[in-house]
């Protein structure tokens, strides 16, 4: 498992690297790979986001970016309330929650390591249909989340194309954080 902040030590160190808005990263560690095609981290590859890259992580630049690279999203919170907010084409949803500040409670604990199932979110039909194919690895997070549903994903996954422009995703009632090990059907 990758170290708790990994994930924004990869990301500082695309920030560093200089002029590109994006860089493309390979997350390395004992979980990356494992000698296993298709892993979730795998998916952007030849993508135009991440052309020849295993991972996407996306560095703080607005200024570089152009309105054409923007992506509106719609989160209905777990009190009905709608979040409206946009993210960069190849930026995760987890990336877009995180960078921009939604009041989203406990979403995203293991920072996309795929440790846990705290992004978890329920999208519409038209919109699941045209996601990626799910990996092993997020189906056995995805298994011990709250609230599954036939069109569940987790938002560390998905990364944002122009297709999804104006989405709405739900997240829900209730989160469940896989890396705790409480066994809710015993009383103390």
């Amino acid at each position: 498992m990758a170290a708790p902040g990994s994930v924004r030590l990869l990301r500082a160190a695309a920030a560093a690297f200089g002029a590109a808005p994006r860089r493309c990263l390979l997350l390395a560690g004992a979980r990356a790979g494992a000698g296993r095609p298709g892993r979730a981290w795998e998916r952007t590859q030849g993508s135009p986001a991440c052309p020849g890259a295993s991972r996407c992580f996306s560095s703080s630049t607005p200024s570089r970016r152009s309105s054409e690279d923007k992506v509106t999203i719609h989160f209905i919170n777990r009190d009905g309330e709608k979040l409206t907010t946009q993210g960069n084409v190849g930026d995760t949803l987890l990336d877009v929650v995180v960078n921009n500040n939604l009041d989203i409670d406990g979403f995203g604990a293991c920072e996309g390591t795929l440790a846990c199932s705290t992004c978890h979110l329920v999208f519409e039909d038209h919109v699941f249909e045209k996601l990626e194919a799910i990996t092993d690895e997020e189906n056995d997070m995805l298994d011990l989340a709250y609230g599954l549903t036939d069109t569940s994903r987790l938002g560390c996954q998905i990364c944002l194309t122009k297709s999804m422009n104006n989405m709405t995703v739900r997240v829900p009632e209730a989160v469940a954080d896989a890396r705790q090990s409480i066994d809710l059907g015993k009383s103390s």
